[in-house]
């Protein structure tokens, strides 16, 4: 494993009081950048760790499970390098300067999510301006921009008119130093330490050499948009599967202690108690190996064809809402101290209600399956 388990637990005995006070998980931040956490996924060649998405899926379950908002957050900067592994794979060295950065010290974060915009990657309300030195400017608000005391490059992407009145998507990354107001607004009720804050680009400039992507707007094969799709997915999974194993973990520990007056033993001996434990375990489980499976075909460049975006949107919903009903049963199972917010599972509890929010959602995984299967509505 790369995160040690002494440094996880240090992570662990820290969320509390981030969650409690509403902070960014500074030291945690601090720690896992002297473990070398965020050039983990980058190459070797490039002077990384080299893990592959598979491995970074098993450390992020492992972080989610000391500190989810942590692992939520630092989740943003792995998708980039994810995305940027998936394009370097296909030979295409227009994202190798993030292997770059990554070593020199530079954060990533996502500035893509926009109010009421349902197209995601798709399509975005904000405008990207072509610049006479070959670079844009980018005008608009972004939401839910993890790591936003801690990201020094912010991957977003804005809407351009082309020379023949076509709408093309222009994706790149600006620095925070000018055109960027960055609010303090996150105050939500779980996933606090991420400081998720809203993010406003005025002017927010990407050289030419950090323009990645001119590509029409809508559904798109380009190994870009396939990289940020699966990777983003993917990650997700493992951070709410994290958090899912740990309420497990929590709620075993639980009843192994709590002891019925009525029947004079402990909980983890009453049947009802056994089968729900039991139950979340059992449909737990089965997350294991999606997100394995899923990922490894990713490191691996297979192509599953025209079931592929479906299938990935249905690892993370199908990971979100295994989780929350987990985390759920732990509740039910650990008793009435478990609703203080002093319990470990009253946080958990918080936080992963969080996943149901992520793209992709649980209606567009069914709309996306029924069009695979069955095609458009006619």
């Amino acid at each position: 494993m790369f995160l040690s388990d002494t440094l996880l637990e240090t992570i662990r005995e820290r969320a509390a009081a981030y969650d409690r006070d509403n902070t960014f998980f500074t030291q945690d931040f601090e720690d896992l950048k002297e473990a070398g956490y965020f050039t983990a996924f980058v190459p070797r060649e490039f002077g990384g760790a080299g893990l592959t998405l598979e491995e970074i899926t098993r450390e992020q379950m492992r972080l989610a499970g000391a500190a989810p908002a942590t692992a939520l957050a630092v989740n943003m900067h792995q998708v980039w390098l994810g995305v940027a592994n998936t394009v370097y794979r296909t030979g295409d060295a227009s994202m190798n300067f993030m292997f770059e950065d990554a070593v020199r010290g530079d954060v990533f974060a996502f500035g893509v999510s926009e109010a009421g915009n349902d197209l995601v990657l798709f399509g975005s309300d904000s405008e990207a301006r072509g610049q006479d030195d070959g670079g844009y400017r980018f005008y608009g608000t972004k939401i839910f921009t993890s790591l936003s005391p801690g990201w020094t490059k912010l991957g977003t992407f804005g809407a351009e008119t082309g020379p023949d009145g076509e709408q093309l998507n222009v994706w790149g990354f600006v620095g925070r130093d000018e055109g960027v107001t960055v609010k303090d607004d996150w105050d939500t009720m779980g996933m606090r330490a991420s400081q998720s804050c809203t993010t406003v680009l005025d002017g927010a400039y990407a050289p030419v050499d950090r323009i990645v992507r001119r590509i029409p707007s809508g559904p798109s094969a380009d190994p870009f948009i396939f990289g940020i799709f699966a990777n983003f997915e993917i990650l997700l999974a493992s951070v709410y599967t994290g958090i899912a194993q740990r309420a497990l973990d929590v709620a075993v520990a639980t009843v192994k202690k709590r002891t019925s007056k009525a029947s004079g033993s402990v909980y983890a001996n009453d049947p009802a108690i056994r089968w729900r434990i039991a139950d979340a375990a059992m449909k737990l489980d089965v997350l294991f190996p999606l997100i394995k499976s899923a990922a490894a075909d990713v490191d691996n460049g297979v192509d599953r064809g025209p079931l592929w975006f479906p299938q990935l949107s249905n690892v993370k919903s199908r990971a979100t809402e295994v989780a929350l009903r987990t985390v759920e049963k732990a509740v039910r199972v650990s008793g009435g101290s478990s609703y203080f917010n002093r319990s470990e599972l009253s946080r958990l509890y918080r936080d992963v209600l969080a996943g149901l929010f992520h793209p992709s959602d649980d209606e567009s995984v069914h709309s996306a399956w029924a069009n695979a299967l069955l095609g458009p509505v006619e």
